[in-house]
Formats: structure tokens, C-alpha cells, sequence
């Protein structure tokens, strides 16, 4: 599995998502599945499915242990308000 690298595991928005540390999703980057759900609720795709599988590992900074789906729903909620999705 990649390693995550890029600079929203530092992103201090992640310190307030719930703890996970139960599979599938132990490690993986909360911060890409924020992404993918902003992106997802941008597009107003609401049938997109996070596939934690794909997701790189990461255990770096404000992602660390943090849920990777409740980042995903919040990326989607935000995402789908920025476009007027909502």
C-alpha cells in the first residue's frame, strides 16, 4: 500500500473527526477521503463509494487514527454545498 505525502495530514480540520482504529479503515488517509467526498459532493455524485482499499496509509499528523469515513462524508457535505449540491 502508498503512503500518503501530501500536505493534508497536517490539516488541523482532521483533529475534531472521530478516532478510528478498527478495519478496514485503520491507517488509511483520512485526509484523501476527504478529498474524494468533496470532490464526489462537488459533482453531486451521490453514489459514489468510498473504497477505503484504495486509499493510501498514513500516520502522520492530524490524520492519524481518524476516521476515514466520517472525513469522507464531511468532504461530501462541504463539497456539496460549495457547488450548491446541497
Amino acid at each position: 500500500m502508498s503512503i500518503c505525502n501530501q500536505a493534508h495530514r497536517y490539516d488541523v480540520r482532521f483533529e475534531s473527526l472521530p478516532e478510528d482504529q478498527g478495519y478496514p479503515g485503520r491507517h488509511r488517509c483520512a485526509g484523501c477521503a476527504y478529498e474524494l467526498g468533496y470532490a464526489a459532493g462537488e459533482r453531486g455524485d451521490a453514489h459514489f463509494r468510498l473504497d477505503l482499499d484504495a486509499l493510501p496509509d498514513s500516520q502522520a499528523g492530524s490524520v492519524r487514527h481518524r476516521d476515514p469515513q466520517a472525513a469522507f462524508q464531511l468532504g461530501f457535505r462541504l463539497g456539496a454545498l460549495a457547488a450548491g449540491n446541497a
